[in-house]
């Protein structure tokens, strides 16, 4: 990394924070049009406000998404502004595919707080869910070009649907034997669960600012790249991760046995090691023993390596696409700071 990356990566808060700055108001008046009690659901979701609509100083999250919304508009020589009806609707997606993401998986916190079913019921944040999806395609419809990109928003979002039904079925498959789920199984989940949203948001965002389909499909490829990478990151960090950083307990998904992508890579290895991991995993072995057996087995090597490798492709994807020079530069360091450091 050059003197130069290293200055834009270190600047890459900044961005966030400008891009979070840029959209927040719209974003904001965009909740302001639901019921005044969904409202104040998808408020809290966003820690905006506690129960009872009290104002709330939690943080809303990294702002991934509305960011490279705000990059491709930029990235395609628009001002950042052209790509806000993309920002808040990809974050008004994000926003329903958590509320009910917790509801499958059983989430009872969310950013260190109660999750929305759980501080509101699970039928109401199964309707603020729904509620969200629909203001997301209503902002999108409205913007130039509304169509086309509701049609392009709707595609990722049958992505993610497949993602999540096979994030939700590779719970019951083994964890040995020719039905165990493979690590490339696992990235092609991930790419649709994730990649499949994030690829939507830089491509929506440089659509709206005026980019050649040539580009905003490039740009949705870059997306889906980080998207898995970001995927295993979340997953290293759900084993690894400090929970004063994560807000999520230590080792939580191991205890909840879900098949990650460093367990797979570990599984997926030869030896002594990946069997041993294998009859741990079945028993009720502590989480903190399985996290070692993982790491002896080659998992917290191979995931950030993969990960590491997915940043790099992206990288090599931007560089072949006629950008503006000062977004490109912080396309390229929003995944280095985020992925690159978690790891």
């Amino acid at each position: 990394m050059t003197a130069t990356d290293v200055t834009v990566t270190d600047a890459v808060p900044e961005v966030l924070d400008r891009c979070r700055a840029l959209v927040r108001p719209a974003l904001g008046a965009a909740v302001g049009r639901l019921h005044p009690w969904v409202g104040e659901m998808a408020a809290y979701s966003f820690g905006w406000c506690e129960v009872g609509g009290a104002p709330a100083a939690a943080s809303g999250g990294k702002g991934i998404r509305q960011a490279l919304a705000v990059l491709g508009a930029e990235a395609a020589g628009a001002p950042g502004s052209a790509g806000v009806p993309a920002a808040v609707a990809v974050e008004l997606v994000h926003a329903f595919s958590l509320l009910h993401d917790d509801i499958m998986d059983g989430d009872a916190t969310r950013r260190r707080r109660p999750a929305v079913w759980r501080a509101y019921g699970t039928g109401p944040a199964v309707l603020a869910g729904d509620a969200l999806f629909a203001l997301a395609v209503e902002t999108l419809a409205a913007a130039p070009d509304g169509g086309a990109a509701v049609r392009q928003l709707s595609a990722a979002l049958g992505d993610l649907v497949c993602g999540q039904a096979d994030d939700l079925l590779f719970t019951a498959r083994p964890w040995t034997g020719p039905e165990r789920v493979r690590p490339d199984e696992y990235r092609a989940m991930a790419e649709c669960k994730t990649g499949s949203l994030l690829g939507s948001a830089l491509a929506l965002g440089a659509r709206l600012g005026g980019a050649p389909a040539a580009v905003t499909a490039g740009l949705e490829r870059v997306g889906r790249r980080l998207g898995v990478a970001f995927q295993i990151a979340d997953d290293i960090l759900g084993i690894w991760g400090d929970p004063a950083v994560t807000g999520k307990p230590v080792h939580g998904d191991l205890r909840e046995r879900k098949k990650t992508f460093p367990v797979l890579c570990a599984l997926d290895s030869p030896g002594p090691a990946a069997r041993r991991l294998a009859a741990l995993l079945e028993s009720d072995a502590g989480t903190a023993e399985v996290a070692l057996a993982v790491e002896e087995a080659g998992g917290r090597t191979a995931a950030p390596a993969a990960a590491r490798r997915l940043v790099v492709g992206a990288a090599a994807e931007l560089d072949a696409l006629p950008l503006t020079a000062r977004a490109a530069a912080e396309l390229r360091a929003l995944p280095e700071f985020l992925v690159g450091r978690d790891l």
